[in-house]
């Protein structure tokens, strides 16, 4: 596709970091590209991340210098749409108190067993990811609620509510589980806080595989101390890796996982399909467009 191009494909520093001055694109994870920005010259033109979120590279930097950003979003749906159903089956099976159980070959039933049939689904941010949630929902006869920027209806999603206040406790008292998928932005940080988790079910579950930046730990660990909320399930974490004194590992109310809902044996593949794509943009003197980043609004 590109003869005349040379590329280089490393992952030390010390192959690919002499390169950088030169380089008019970048592909790499989000971390790396924070690390090498300030060893890139004026050729750049074009980063892709081979990540969803970006609210850990410098965005403010990238805009100044007039860089295009482009990630991978959609590459996630399946993986993450798996390890969201395996945990909300898991809490209401209580699976996760039987597989701890097993360690200790103890034989005791836990009592209670609620169905995940019939029940209503409340997604935050009903993008690729959510509404890959919201599909597998409807095999369930699940009611779905959504929740996004827009407001605009969307396949397998039964009632969509536009970001605000008013919208979002809304959501949150009709739903049995609350999935939140939402990039992390000034808008989304702690959206999750005291009074959302007050505002939700004794009876539901709370799952974050999104940015744990948008939830409030403090607010939820107290929510499933004091039984405001029955259980949760979280792969992402204000603080990564998770501090070993935090009370969330000790709850047994509680899955963790350490960020891993996204991997997938198929995730090169899915990010190249992205960046190959655009790409053939570049080379033919177009921007790239897919997946490109608002700068300003962070996603």
């Amino acid at each position: 596709m590109a003869p005349d191009w040379q590329i280089i494909c490393n992952e030390s520093s010390e192959v690919y970091i002499r390169h950088l001055a030169d380089a008019q694109i970048i592909s790499g994870w989000g971390e790396s590209i924070k690390s090498v920005l300030p060893h890139t010259g004026k050729e750049l033109k074009w980063i892709h991340s081979w990540a969803a979120g970006v609210d850990t590279d410098p965005l403010e930097l990238l805009k100044e210098r007039n860089i295009i950003l482009t990630n991978s979003s959609g590459v996630h749906g399946f993986p993450i749409s798996e390890a969201v159903f395996a945990m909300m089956l898991a809490l209401t099976r209580k699976l996760h108190i039987y597989i701890r159980r097993q360690f200790n070959k103890e034989w005791k039933h836990e009592g209670g067993y609620p169905e995940m049939h019939g029940k209503t689904v409340g997604i935050l941010g009903v993008g690729n990811i959510g509404l890959e949630v919201a599909k597998l929902a409807k095999a369930f006869g699940m009611t779905v609620l959504g929740y996004r920027r827009s407001g605009l209806p969307a396949d397998w999603v039964d009632t969509m509510f536009e970001y605000g206040e008013e919208g979002l406790n809304e959501l949150l008292k009709r739903s049995d589980y609350v999935v939140n998928t939402l990039p992390l932005t000034m808008e989304t940080y702690k959206v999750m806080g005291r009074e959302q988790f007050d505002i939700m079910k004794p009876s539901a579950f709370y799952i974050n595989i999104g940015r744990g930046g948008t939830t409030d730990e403090e607010a939820l660990i107290n929510a499933l101390r004091d039984g405001k909320i029955a259980g949760a399930g979280l792969d992402v974490f204000e603080t990564e890796p998770l501090p070993s004194d935090s009370p969330l590992w000790e709850m047994e109310n509680v899955i963790i996982t350490p960020h891993v809902s996204g991997r997938t044996e198929h995730y090169a593949q899915r990010v190249m399909e992205i960046f190959m794509s655009n790409f053939r943009d570049y080379l033919s003197g177009k921007l790239p467009q897919k997946n490109r980043v608002d700068l300003d609004r962070g996603y």
